[in-house]
């Protein structure tokens, strides 16, 4: 009998929900897509809440178990299937990813999504071009702090560590996407640029971008 292919519940914006599509991607794995749509309301419906109680995507359903928060299933994928590794082998490298990692991941994405954007807006008051402030205000300082370590390191190849996709990468490029949706200046930031460039020709990542996805708009699919 064949193991039933395992579902991602996400938003084809969602850059938590980016970041699991390209790790299945590199890693060649198989799922259905199951799209929520945040600007609707979809993630707060009670169908959706008896899957990820947070209301928030991802959420990568297998065997029956729900798994949440990205780079949790993220890490439950390299488990499971160790190749390609997304992480390097030694430990001071593997920690040098994930703090490039969680740069994004804790430090640049939390305060930018689109709850806390809301928030900004309804009870804060806030109008679309504080809104796109505050969110090219904190895109900013992480992308310094990244520039100046990709810039720096004898570590960076082709890719953030290296010259193969790995788990800094998976974080990095969809927030330079989103990046550019709320128009921040990334001239600053060369070798995010040229990473960035590096990544958007390779195969997985072009499959896992938001444009691919079943449930982006038909204007933006190509």
């Amino acid at each position: 009998m064949s193991q039933a292919p395992m579902q991602l519940y996400g938003y084809f914006r969602s850059s938590a929900a980016y970041r699991v599509r390209i790790a299945l991607a590199l890693k060649g794995l198989a799922y259905e897509s199951r799209p929520v749509n945040l600007r609707t309301g979809e993630h707060a419906f009670p169908e959706y809440q008896a899957v990820n109680p947070q209301c928030l995507v991802p959420t990568l359903v297998t065997f029956a178990h729900s798994l949440t928060q990205s780079l949790a299933i993220i890490e439950y994928l390299e488990e499971i299937h160790p190749e390609p590794p997304l992480l390097p082998r030694q430990p001071l490298e593997r920690a040098r990813v994930r703090a490039l990692a969680l740069t994004v991941a804790c430090d640049i994405h939390p305060i930018n999504n689109l709850r806390v954007t809301h928030y900004l807006a309804d009870p804060l008051d806030q109008d679309e071009a504080v809104r796109q402030r505050w969110s090219q205000h904190w895109i900013g300082l992480g992308f310094e702090a990244i520039e100046r370590e990709l810039a720096a390191s004898a570590f960076t190849g082709r890719f953030c560590h290296g010259d193969e996709p790995g788990l800094a990468d998976l974080c990095l490029i969809p927030q330079v996407y989103n990046a550019r949706r709320v128009a921040a200046p990334l001239d600053a930031y060369p070798t995010i640029l040229r990473i960035d460039a590096a990544c958007r020709q390779h195969p997985a990542f072009q499959a896992a971008r938001p444009e691919a996805q079943p449930d982006a708009p038909p204007e933006l699919r190509n």
